[in-house]
């Protein structure tokens, strides 16, 4: 099968497509023929082993990547069961979490994928798994959001901002998206009743105002973002850093849990984790219409490197995403 493969760490370019194996499906797993997979912020992490102390601490890979074929999401075609799956059959249209989603074919947890909706293509659906899912987590479990919030999501018109957006107005938030200008209209189409231009205004200059704060950038000091929160507010930390950093948003979430020891305010870092029972909520949102995955553009699995450089510099407006088959 072809897949896009990676040797080592770096750049996009170190990026090939190559002529593999296909995976090998355990008894509680399912292979899937893969229609689109889906890019994250999660791929140029493990692309560049970034940040270095992820690296020691096993997650990405020492000296190489602890993963051959690239890519962590998809949907597509389930092509074979493993001797314990039940819920799912061969030609069941999915999305989820899918192991080297940047092939033909990939291995799948059983638990991991569910049925895609129909009302959406396998582009669509190969947007929703990871980005969707950290946005779920994030807005309703971690930042715990309900009617009447007032509700700040900083990368608003990324692609965790813009179902954490949705996700925040369909539970009664009032929201407000931080982004570009040129995404504004964007944003405030999927739900944000009020958008700041980064550009033009530092949100963290607004004191005392909002409830919950998503931080998909980690662009601002703890402290000043502290500021643009009420006296018990939630501020859920989702990454930050650059590439190369030693740490990258390791130091500072880490800063996070010190600080909210001794503060009223509540400073949760996390991360999203594969559950099934969240992605059939998030299939659910899809069907009743108050979820749509947003998508900036989408490339063939040979140009993954250019697909991968977009997402890496930020400035996608909602998920990028590979077209397989």
């Amino acid at each position: 099968m072809k897949a896009i493969v990676q040797d080592r760490f770096g750049p996009p370019e170190v990026l090939r497509l190559a002529d593999t194996d296909l995976p090998e499906v355990g008894a509680d797993d399912v292979l899937v023929r893969v229609h689109a997979a889906s890019l994250n912020p999660y791929d140029w992490h493990m692309l560049r082993g970034d940040p270095l102390v992820a690296r020691l601490m096993g997650a990405v890979g020492l000296t190489r990547p602890k993963a051959w074929v690239a890519g962590a999401d998809a949907a597509g075609l389930v092509e074979a069961v493993g001797a314990n799956v039940r819920e799912l059959r061969p030609g069941d249209a999915v999305l989820g979490f899918c192991s080297g989603a940047l092939a033909e074919y990939a291995r799948a947890k059983a638990d991991e994928v569910v049925p895609k909706p129909a009302r959406l293509s396998f582009e669509e659906a190969a947007a929703v798994p990871m980005a969707a899912l950290t946005a779920l987590q994030g807005i309703r479990d971690v930042g715990k959001v309900r009617a009447g919030h007032r509700v700040l999501v900083n990368g608003a018109a990324g692609g965790v901002g813009t179902y954490a957006v949705q996700i925040a107005a369909a539970l009664g938030a009032e929201v407000t998206g931080v982004c570009s200008g040129g995404k504004a209209e964007l944003v405030r189409s999927i739900g944000a009743v009020e958008v700041i231009d980064y550009a033009r205004e530092d949100f963290t200059d607004r004191r005392g105002r909002y409830d919950v704060i998503l931080d998909n950038v980690g662009n601002r000091p703890l402290r000043r973002v502290r500021r643009a929160l009420t006296p018990t507010g939630t501020l859920v930390l989702n990454g930050g850093g650059a590439p190369g950093r030693v740490f990258g948003a390791v130091g500072s979430l880490a800063r996070a849990v010190v600080v909210n020891a001794v503060v009223r305010q509540r400073l949760r870092p996390f991360i999203a984790k594969p559950k099934r029972a969240d992605l059939l909520t998030l299939t659910g949102l899809i069907e009743d219409g108050k979820l749509t995955p947003v998508l900036d553009r989408t490339y063939p699995l040979a140009d993954t490197a250019e697909g991968l450089r977009l997402v890496e510099q930020g400035h996608a407006r909602g998920k990028v995403v590979i077209t397989v088959a």
